[in-house]
């Protein structure tokens, strides 16, 4: 699969963990209980210190560099506020067939779009993890010098 692939390829430059909450959890013809329960059970995977980017066709649009940069600074903040209040981890949440609960909307630390088109979430999914990975790379080699020879 496509996405493992990406996964792997992560794991050379940092911890990943991809949870994938289940569609409508009640099993609820009713949406706005379907979002509601797939708000609570997300909510649950989210710890109070973690940095939260949610996913929304509503979001900020970035570019890749953007991106990269946003998880710089991200990884920037996150390590101070490891050294002083223990963060743990940057937090990308990617939105049902109905998009997203009350909660998380709240939590969100930022918000935005991976495209100006409505993407399935297993398609943005794909999406998000080759850009993660775009990110790590380049940043890790921003970081790294270069010898010639």
């Amino acid at each position: 699969m496509v996405v493992q692939e990406y996964v792997e390829k992560l794991r050379r430059y940092c911890s990943v963990e991809d949870i994938q909450v289940r569609s409508n959890p009640k099993k609820t013809g009713d949406v706005k209980a379907q979002i509601k329960g797939e708000d609570i059970k997300a909510m649950q995977h989210i710890m109070p210190k973690d940095w939260v980017v949610l996913l929304d066709e509503n979001g900020k649009d970035i570019t890749s560099e953007q991106l990269a940069n946003l998880i710089g600074d991200t990884g920037t903040t996150v390590r101070k506020l490891i050294c002083l209040q223990g963060a743990s981890a940057i937090v990308f949440c990617i939105g049902g067939p109905y998009g997203h609960g009350q909660q998380l909307r709240m939590r969100a630390d930022v918000t935005i779009r991976l495209s100006s088109m409505v993407l399935n979430h297993q398609i943005a999914l794909i999406v998000l993890i080759e850009q993660l990975y775009r990110s790590a790379d380049s940043l890790i080699l921003a970081y790294v010098p270069y010898f010639m020879p």
